[in-house]
Formats: structure tokens, C-alpha cells, sequence
């Protein structure tokens, strides 16, 4: 395919100059412009006619696969009946169905959802009902936050703050006060080349106890991690490490949270990474694969306990100050609904699983191929690590996205790991060409 520039597309495509773009080189993207104009099932389509296997689900959302006809058609049925319901004392029938839908898929305990628009909203909210939940029970001390180095969890103030990711954080001022971290768990020394979880590190989890040690468990709210650190590199928590951290929580009082707005709805062959782990938190987040990401929409699951502590005062009072004008959008409900649907008629979830194993093959033969230092995996998830170039970080991966690009294959890259994230529709082919692609890019690197 040729390698258009913007000037030589200004006749096919609007003007470029005007759009800030997210997470993006945007001066080199508008000389190299790269459009999706189309997707369907496992494949996009762009501006110069390329057809790209999706290795990544958009963006770890696209789990059923892009433009399900069963979800485009309910989002499109909302349209025509109901664009818009105001969020604050009224509400709209669909919600309720996917509030119960969602929570039917829940771990045990886990009983009420809380809509929000994203994975970042999804965490700020979570964050505001550890505090508040304390405040009322008598705990207004608990205000300290605990999060983890390399943790993602969104772009919010409150995510940024109990977030590990140095370059999400360093441009924006001091966060929240009150916030500390845990140590991340990868380590190349004991953990290389893990096929599912790996076996040193649950220890880590005792770091806990320090930060409990140094601050008083009186002081702090709640601990939130990824079970499975996506955006940072795919970092697989180490064989019983998640358990000791909600051993450790409920020694002290204190709440968990899993992020797991990428980690859920199949991502790692079970409804959660929760029901997948056997480790139950009192506070799930999620977006991403909640609506396949056709519309915007996220979620906080909350045990009962927490819900109930909420509910007091005059039976008419506001209980949580807390929501958002597009909170349990009526489109983004009915994409919801259908696509739960959907995962649930098609076995979606129990066919990640089955196809585990073959992704998890494919990913680890490209041990031995040129800058590779690292292959790791769970369920649809996985992570190719690359030794960088010297004095330039993420290059070498960066080279290898555009390269795949040109050759078929969408990859995403997260400083020098190349990330796979497929969707659940994927078949052996796609694993084939996915895999081969990054074999050859890596092989033509310089």
C-alpha cells in the first residue's frame, strides 16, 4: 500500500489540523495518517483501503468482535425510542435490566452497580464511595488511598493519584494528598517467559503491611490494583498474591478494590478476573468489554455491605452526591443489555477460554526472536516485552506497530511490550496471521 501523507489525502478526508488527539504523536500522525473507516467482526478497514486484524479489541474493549448486527441493532431501537432520560430522580426501564444482568455475573456478594462513561469515571467513583463509606460508618480518619507502581487506573485526578505510570502523572501537579504505593510485581529474573500466572512474587503483597505500619491502619480507606495490569504491559499478578492482599484488607479494615476495566466480560475466560482468581473485593470497576465499546459506559460493582451502609438517613434524602448528567445513558444501557446478551448466547466467555491455549502457543514461539526479553499471558491477554534501544525508550516497539500496521495486523504498544488483547470472536487464522506478522516485523528490524 502506498504511504500517503496528509497533504496527498486532503481531497478524501476532512482537514486534520483541528483535532487535540488522546495518547498520540499528533504532529507525526497527521503527516502519517492512519483512519479507521469501517470495522467489522474481527477485521478494520481504513482510508486507503487496508483490511487490519484487530489483535488488540479497539482498545481492550471490543470483546464480541466490531458491529455485532444484535447490538447495533438495540443501540439503534434505543435511538428511535428513547435518546435521553435525565440520570437524577427519574430514570428509564433498560438500566435496571443491565444493573440486574450485571451483577447476575458478579461474584457472590456482589449485588449493585453504579453507571458512569469510563473506566477513568468508574474509578474516581469508586474511589469517593471507599471514603464516604468509611466517613459514615464512624471512620472519618480512613482517607488515605493506596494504590500500586506501573497501576493504570484512568485519567482523573483521583486515577493519576493511586496510578504508577510516571508519564500520566509527572505534568500535572502534586494529586491527591494522602496517597501511597505498592511495589509492582514484575520481575524478569524470576519471572520470564510465565505461561499464566507466575510463581514467585506472592510475597510482594506484604508490602501492605509495611505501608499499614508507617501510616495506621486507621488512616487508610482502601487499596485498589489491576488483578492483571494491562495498560502498563500486561503484568500478571504472581500465584497467590492477590489473596494476600485481601487477607491483609480484612485484617485492618480496610476495602479492595480490583480495577477491572479491562480484565472483565471475558477477558481472561470468566465473567471477571475476580470469579477467574477466586479473590472477591468489595468494589469492582469496569467499562470497556460492559458495551463491547460500541457506546461509552462504565460501572462500579459494590458488595451489599457498602450499599447498605449508604442507605440511611430521611427515606427521601440523596444517599451518594455523587453522578454524572449521561450516568445509565439509555444507548449506552441498550448496548449493555445486548451485548451481555451476547456474550451469554454465543459463549463467548467459555470460548476464550477453550482458545487460551492455542493464543498462549503462539505467543510463546516467538521466544528466541530478535529484541525479544520476555513473552507472558492469561486468558485473551498477552504481552510480547522487547529489550529497548539505548537512550530511546519505546522506539523499537513503536517501529514494530507501524510495521504490522502496514502489514494487516493492529498491535498495541505500551512503552517497548507489544500488547494482544483479541477479541473473543478470534479464530486459529487470526492467532496464525496476528503472531506471524510480529515475527516478521521483528526480524526486519534494524
Amino acid at each position: 500500500m502506498p504511504n500517503n501523507t496528509a497533504e496527498q489525502l486532503a481531497t478524501e478526508m476532512p482537514d486534520l489540523q483541528s483535532y487535540w488527539m488522546p495518547f498520540t504523536g499528533n504532529r507525526y500522525f497527521k503527516q502519517n495518517p492512519r483512519l479507521i473507516t469501517s470495522a467489522k467482526g474481527m477485521h478494520c478497514y481504513t482510508h486507503d483501503g487496508r483490511e487490519l486484524i484487530d489483535a488488540v479489541a479497539g482498545l481492550w474493549c471490543c470483546n464480541a468482535g466490531h458491529c455485532h448486527p444484535k447490538i447495533v441493532e438495540a443501540i439503534k431501537a434505543q435511538a428511535e425510542t428513547l435518546d435521553y432520560s435525565m440520570a437524577f430522580q427519574l430514570s428509564h426501564p433498560t438500566v435496571f435490566d443491565l444493573a440486574n444482568k450485571v451483577t447476575a455475573m458478579a461474584p457472590e456478594g456482589i449485588d449493585y452497580a453504579f453507571f458512569v462513561n469510563s473506566g477513568s469515571e468508574a474509578v474516581d467513583t469508586a474511589l469517593k464511595m471507599a471514603l464516604a463509606y468509611h466517613r459514615i460508618r464512624g471512620d472519618a480518619s480512613r482517607t488515605r488511598l493506596i494504590g500500586r507502581e506501573r497501576g493504570y487506573h484512568g485519567v482523573g485526578f483521583g486515577g493519576i493519584s493511586v496510578g504508577g505510570i510516571s508519564p500520566n502523572r509527572k505534568m500535572f501537579g502534586t494529586m491527591l494528598p494522602g496517597v501511597d504505593h505498592l511495589p509492582h510485581t514484575h520481575n524478569l529474573s524470576e519471572n520470564a517467559y510465565s505461561r499464566g500466572l507466575p510463581k514467585w512474587g506472592a510475597h510482594l503483597a506484604d508490602d501492605l503491611e509495611n505501608i499499614v505500619a508507617l501510616h495506621d491502619a486507621s488512616t487508610i480507606a482502601a487499596v485498589i490494583v489491576e488483578p492483571v495490569a494491562g495498560s502498563t504491559g500486561v503484568l500478571l499478578p504472581p500465584d497467590g498474591y492477590l489473596q494476600r492482599l485481601r487477607d491483609i484488607c480484612d485484617k485492618h479494615g480496610i476495602l479492595l478494590i480490583f480495577d477491572e476495566v479491562i480484565t472483565a466480560f471475558g477477558r481472561l475466560g470468566d465473567n471477571f478476573a475476580s470469579s477467574r482468581f477466586g479473590v472477591t473485593p468489595d468494589l469492582i470497576t469496569t467499562a470497556k468489554g460492559l458495551t463491547s465499546g460500541t457506546v461509552p459506559m462504565g460501572a462500579v460493582l459494590a458488595k451489599s455491605e457498602i450499599y447498605d451502609t449508604f442507605m440511611t438517613g430521611p427515606e427521601g434524602a440523596i444517599e451518594f452526591f455523587h453522578g454524572y448528567t449521561y450516568s445509565g445513558h439509555p444507548l449506552a444501557a441498550a448496548a449493555g443489555c445486548a451485548t451481555l446478551d451476547v456474550y451469554k448466547e454465543e459463549g463467548l466467555i467459555e470460548r476464550a477460554r477453550s482458545m487460551e491455549g492455542k493464543l498462549e502457543d503462539a505467543l510463546h514461539s516467538l521466544k528466541g526472536e530478535p529484541h525479544v526479553i520476555d513473552v507472558r499471558n492469561i486468558g485473551m491477554i498477552g504481552a510480547v516485552e522487547l529489550e529497548p534501544i539505548a537512550g530511546q525508550p519505546t522506539a523499537r516497539a513503536m517501529q514494530v506497530f507501524r510495521d504490522c500496521y502496514d502489514k494487516g495486523v493492529i498491535i498495541r504498544t505500551t512503552g517497548d511490550i507489544i500488547a494482544f488483547s483479541p477479541p473473543l470472536i478470534v479464530a486459529d487464522e487470526h492467532i496464525e496471521k496476528m503472531i506471524e506478522t510480529v515475527r516478521s516485523s521483528l526480524r526486519a528490524l534494524n
